[in-house]
């Protein structure tokens, strides 16, 4: 065995191993984000969040994966708006 090959080896063995994935239902990922199954369907359809339609049904059935409702949720902005104000700028005479 070569030199190369011990350290090729050494560091396939070392290489971290990747989180097991996550599969979740259309209401199960709705009860994840705490969100109505419809509501995430629609979300679906916009592009916001991804899922995987299964083949050999009828119907869409939709699965889910964990990180990715984590990553649609994170990638959404959040727009800064003014403070509200008790006050407004007129005052009553």
């Amino acid at each position: 065995m070569a030199v190369g090959a011990k350290v090729s080896a050494v560091n396939e063995l070392s290489s971290p191993v990747p989180p097991p994935v996550t599969w979740l239902t259309t209401t199960e990922a709705a009860a994840y984000l705490k969100v109505k199954p419809r509501t995430l369907l629609s979300w679906v359809r916009q592009g916001r969040v991804k899922a995987f339609a299964l083949s050999g049904t009828k119907r869409r059935v939709w699965r889910f994966r964990q990180q990715d409702l984590d990553a649609a949720v994170m990638e959404s902005p959040v727009l800064p708006s003014p403070a509200p104000t008790v006050l407004s700028g007129r005052r009553i005479s």
